[in-house]
C-alpha cells in the first residue's frame, strides 16, 4: 500500500515538463519521494533533474530505494534498473561538468551534492533491463575518466584567461571544483581491468572520485591484483575478494601484505585460489607461515573464505594466531581432516561463528563425530550453516539433527547434493520445524525420486546429472509444504532451487 503522498509523487513525475519547471518551487523534503517514484516507473528524464538539484549532500541508494512510509517495495533488493543507474550517473556527470563551466563562479544556494551512495545494489540474476556489477564499475570508470576530461579543458581555459593581457595586475585563483565522491561496490576482471586502473589513477585530483567498499578482482595477475589494491583509499574498503585469480601460496605472499593498510578489512575471501597444503615443500612451508602471519595482521577480520584451497590439517597453522575471532568461516571442498575440527571445536572462532561453510567436505565418515562437536559449540550463535554436497545419508542426518535442533538461531540451512531421502527430509523438517527462526532450507532431490540406474552411495555428481521423476519429486515436495503448514511454519521456505534464493550475506546477518 502507497501512501497519498507517493501517488502524488508518482504523478508528478510522470510529466517532466510541468516537474521541470516546478523545481524549483518545491520544497526539498519532497526529493527523496520523488526519486523513489521516478526510479521505481523508470522516469529517466525526472530522475536526471532531480539528480542535477539535488539539495542534499548525500544520494544514497540504499536510504532511498528501501522500504519507507509512504512506500513498502525495498527496490534496493530488486534487480537494479539498467536506464535508471545509467540516468543517475550521468546526472551527477553533468552537474559536475555544469559546475566546472560556470564562469561565473556563483556558488549554488543551500547544500551541494558531495557523496553519491551506490553501495548495496543487487548482482544476481541478470536480465536485459537490469545492470550488473561489473557493469556498474566500468561505467563508472568511464564517467570519471570523462569528468576529468572536462575538467582538464576547463584547467586550460582558466590558465589561458590567467595569461591574459591584463594577468599582470590581477592575479586569479581558479575556483575549487565540487567534489563528488561515489562510493561503490566494484567487480574488476581482465576485460575491465585498464579502464578502472585508470579512473583510479587520477582519483586524488578528479572532480568525480570512487570509494571503493567491497572489491571484487577474478582472473587478474598478481601484478594487476597488487597494483589496483595499491591504488584504492583504504578508508571505508571493508571487503577484499579475490577469486580464480590462481595466486597459490607464492602469490598470496606478494598480494597479502597490500592489504596491511585496509585498517577496516572486515571480509577477505581467497576461493580457487589453488592452495595445496597436502604435499609441501619447504619453501611452500615458510609460504603458509608467512600467510597466517599476514592473516594476524588484519585487526578487523571477520569473515574468511579459503572456499576450494587443500588445507588438510593445516586450520590450527592458519588461524590459530588470529587474535580476534572470526564470525563467518567459509571453507567448502577444502579436505579437511578430523584434527583440524577438533582445533576448530576448542577455537576462540567457534563460539562467535554465525556462518559455517563446509560444503563439499566428506562428512559421511570420520567428519561426522567431529563436526557434530563442532556445531553443538557452535550453537548459540550460529545462524547461516551450508553442508552442500558433504555425502550426508539420512543416517548422517539423523546423527546430526540434536546438534541442529540446539541451534536456536539458525535463519538457513542448505543441504543440497547430498543423497537424502524423502523421509529423511520429513524427519528433519518435523525435528527442525520448532526452529522458528529458520527461514530458508535449500534440500536435495531426494534420492528415491531419481531412475533406478543411480548408483549407490550416489556422488555428488551423479545427483546433479541423474534423472529425477518428476510426479514423485512433485509428491514429496507437496508432502514437505503439507508438513510446514501443518506446522504453521508457512513462513518458511524450503526448495530445491539454488538460483532464486540467496543465501545470508555476512554483512547481512
Amino acid at each position: 500500500m502507497n501512501s497519498l503522498v507517493f501517488l502524488c509523487a508518482q504523478k508528478v513525475v510522470s510529466h517532466h515538463a510541468t516537474l521541470h519547471s516546478a523545481l524549483s518551487f518545491l520544497p526539498k523534503e519532497l526529493y527523496p519521494v520523488l526519486f523513489k517514484a521516478a526510479f521505481m516507473d523508470r522516469r529517466t528524464l525526472a530522475l536526471q533533474d532531480l539528480v542535477q538539484t539535488w539539495p542534499f549532500p548525500v544520494l544514497s541508494f540504499q536510504k532511498l530505494l528501501r522500504k519507507c512510509q509512504h512506500c513498502e517495495r525495498a527496490l534496493i533488493r530488486e534487480k537494479p534498473n539498467k536506464s535508471c543507474i545509467q540516468t543517475v550517473i550521468l546526472g551527477v556527470v553533468t552537474y559536475l561538468i555544469k559546475k566546472l563551466e560556470d564562469r561565473r563562479r556563483t556558488k549554488r544556494k543551500g547544500q551541494q551534492l558531495q557523496i553519491l551512495d551506490m553501495t548495496g545494489l543487487q548482482d544476481e540474476g541478470q536480465g536485459p533491463e537490469s545492470m550488473s556489477l561489473w557493469s556498474r564499475t566500468v561505467t563508472l570508470a568511464k564517467a570519471c575518466l570523462d569528468v576529468s576530461k572536462q575538467q582538464s579543458k576547463f584547467m586550460r581555459r582558466a590558465s589561458k584567461r590567467r595569461k591574459g593581457p591584463y594577468s599582470s595586475s590581477v592575479i586569479l585563483q581558479p575556483p575549487q571544483p565540487a567534489i563528488v565522491d561515489v562510493w561503490v561496490d566494484l567487480f574488476v576482471n581482465s576485460t575491465s581491468y585498464v579502464v578502472l586502473k585508470d579512473a583510479l589513477q587520477i582519483n586524488s585530483s578528479n572532480a568525480l572520485r570512487l570509494r571503493c567498499r567491497d572489491f571484487r578482482a577474478e582472473e587478474l595477475s598478481i601484478a594487476s591484483t597488487v597494483g589496483l589494491l595499491e591504488f584504492l583509499d583504504p578508508a571505508g574498503v571493508r571487503q577484499v575478494d579475490l577469486r580464480f585469480n590462481n595466486l597459490g601460496l607464492s602469490g598470496l605472499r606478494v598480494v597479502l601484505p597490500h592489504l596491511a593498510k585496509f585498517t577496516s578489512l572486515a571480509s577477505l575471501k581467497l576461493p580457487y585460489s589453488n592452495i595445496d597444503v597436502r604435499r609441501l615443500t619447504v619453501g611452500m612451508e615458510g609460504s603458509l607461515q608467512y600467510f597466517a602471519t599476514q592473516l594476524s595482521r588484519l585487526p578487523s577480520l571477520k569473515e574468511l573464505n579459503l572456499g576450494s584451497s587443500r588445507l588438510s590439517g593445516k586450520l590450527r597453522q592458519l588461524l590459530g594466531d588470529l587474535k580476534n575471532p572470526l564470525e563467518s568461516l567459509e571453507l567448502a571442498f577444502c579436505y579437511l581432516l578430523p584434527n583440524d575440527l577438533a582445533y576448530l571445536s576448542q577455537s576462540l572462532h567457534t563460539p562467535a561463528l554465525k556462518k559455517l561453510d563446509f560444503s563439499g567436505n566428506n562428512l559421511s565418515d570420520c567428519l561426522l563425530q567431529p563436526f557434530q562437536g563442532l556445531i553443538t559449540a557452535a550453537s548459540s550463535t550460529l545462524l547461516h550453516l551450508d553442508i552442500m554436497e558433504c555425502r550426508l545419508m539420512d543416517t548422517h542426518l539423523s546423527f546430526l539433527l540434536p546438534a541442529l535442533c540446539c541451534c536456536v538461531r539458525l535463519r538457513y540451512l542448505g543441504i543440497f547434493g547430498n543423497p537424502i531421502s524423502t523421509k529423511g527430509l520429513k524427519n528433519l523438517l518435523h525435528r527442525t520445524a520448532g526452529l522458528l527462526d529458520l527461514q530458508l532450507v535449500i534440500y536435495p532431490y531426494p534420492v528415491d525420486c531419481y531412475g533406478e540406474d543411480l548408483p549407490w552411495p550416489p556422488t555428488s555428481s551423479n545427483l546433479l546429472n541423474g534423472s529425477v521423476d518428476e510426479e514423485k519429486f512433485s509428491r514429496a515436495s507437496s508432502e514437505l509444504q503439507q508438513m510446514l503448514l501443518s506446522a504453521n511454519r508457512a513462513d518458511a521456505t524450503w526448495t530445491t532451487n539454488l538460483c532464486r534464493h540467496n543465501s545470508l550475506d555476512y554483512f547481512s546477518l
